[in-house]
């Protein structure tokens, strides 16, 4: 019988699938697991399951999500910035500071 192994390295990582194992029964596919996946590498813990009940769903079974363009959210499409645009930030800023300066010295002055 085959079972599969998930380790996990560190305590609150996912178990990450490392292999499998050949063995009779649950108490040895868990030894030869150990001997076989956790000695290598730091391991907090392993999972071991019997190959027929690792289920799978794919993209055939079901729509995932996640094709909505969301490229609005990243910073990467504003690639063609020009100085004209880093100038107006500037003047933007500039106003800003002014107004806020403008703002305390009315606040002293009351």
């Amino acid at each position: 019988m085959i079972w599969e192994v998930f380790r996990q390295e560190n305590a609150g990582d996912y178990h990450k699938h490392c292999g499998n194992v050949h063995a009779p029964d649950r108490e040895m596919a868990k030894l030869f697991a150990q001997i076989q996946h956790g000695r290598r590498m730091q391991t907090k813990s392993l999972w071991v399951v019997p190959q027929e009940e690792v289920g799978e769903v794919d993209t055939d079974d079901t729509s995932f999500g996640g094709t909505t363009d969301k490229a609005y959210r990243w910073a990467v499409t504003y690639t063609q910035v020009d100085e004209s645009f880093a100038e107006e930030i500037a003047e933007s800023q500039a106003e800003q500071e002014e107004q806020a300066k403008k703002k305390r010295e009315a606040e002293t002055n009351d």
